[in-house]
């Protein structure tokens, strides 16, 4: 497994204290110059989809059931462990003082066709949606929100971001 790189939320000051560990799993879903995304209207940013892995769960059940959550994903096939980023963040319960967050990215492939998605209900009211998107124009859409520091941006764009522009960089055939 490689270290594609350590990301240290600019609001956080130490990665010392109270710490939540969370461990997520990500899927880079690519057709052509397209990759399929979560729009979040709340955060008005696109990202890839994944999440939490549970308790004593396998990494790539934990992918698989999250891409077909999220984006309604069928057949998923889950290729090659692409890395994984250390990110340490702010945390909102008073009981933390921070989160470090494990994601690991893996490069999929899914059948052709999306069927309904299974969004939990946080999801569905931050208006989540997935989407075929050009990956340039994920990134400038990103770009643009971190820019403007828009008020309603949220915490994991600047790890969006970086994975997008690295999978433009290194997997993206123009």
């Amino acid at each position: 497994m490689k270290l594609i790189t350590e990301l240290v939320h600019p609001r956080l000051n130490s990665k010392e204290g109270r710490i939540l560990r969370r461990h997520a799993a990500r899927g880079i879903v690519l057709r052509a110059e397209q990759i399929l995304l979560l729009y979040t209207e709340r955060y008005n940013d696109f990202s890839l989809p994944g999440g939490g892995i549970d308790e004593g769960e396998d990494i790539t059940v934990a992918l698989c059931r999250e891409l077909e959550e999220e984006t309604g994903a069928r057949d998923i096939q889950v290729n090659e462990h692409y890395g994984y980023i250390e990110e340490y963040r702010p945390y909102w319960k008073p009981e933390y003082d921070l989160m470090h967050m494990t994601s690991h990215f893996f490069l999929c492939d899914v059948a052709p066709t999306l069927a309904d998605t299974k969004m939990e209900s946080y999801e569905i009211a931050n208006g989540m949606r997935p989407m075929w998107v050009p990956v340039e124009e994920a990134i400038k859409h990103n770009r643009y929100v971190m820019s403007r520091q828009e008020e309603s941006m949220g915490q994991s764009i600047q790890r969006e971001t970086f994975m997008l522009e690295k999978v433009m960089s290194e997997l993206v055939e123009l």
